[in-house]
């Protein structure tokens, strides 16, 4: 049975992509903790992230430093967290959120956005990417 996350990858499930590779994607959440708050997934259904195949768990990673970077330039921002949870959805995903404090990470801030805002952050984000 596909994720959330498969049917949003095949466009069965409207997201707001940032990133495109033939391994992962990156979108935006629908309940962000902070504005800029992305997804990045493998688009291979692994459950648990330490089951991931090593050169799938690097490439996850590199994408990762790539849309922080971009991030960092669209949103002002100390860092950018990187946080592993996994409980939400079975499928690995890093969530990558621009934070200036320890508070700024924490998911129990996380609210729906509207669809204009997430386009917005996107739009944002690529436009940052293609920057990097």
């Amino acid at each position: 049975m596909s994720t959330l996350f498969t049917k949003i990858i095949q466009r069965e499930i409207p997201g707001h992509f940032v990133w495109e590779d033939e391994q992962a994607v990156a979108i935006m959440t629908i309940a962000p903790i902070k504005t800029g708050h992305v997804l990045v997934i493998p688009r291979q259904e692994v459950d648990h992230w330490d089951d991931l195949p090593e050169a799938l768990a690097a490439h996850l990673m590199s994408v990762a430093q790539t849309i922080a970077k971009a991030l960092k330039r669209a949103f002002v921002c100390e860092r950018v967290s990187m946080m592993i949870v996994g409980l939400e959805v079975p499928h690995t995903h890093l969530h990558l959120v621009p934070i200036n404090s320890m508070a700024d990470a924490n998911f129990g801030n996380a609210k729906m956005a509207e669809q204009a805002d997430l386009a917005a952050a996107a739009d944002k984000i690529r436009s940052a990417l293609a920057a990097v």
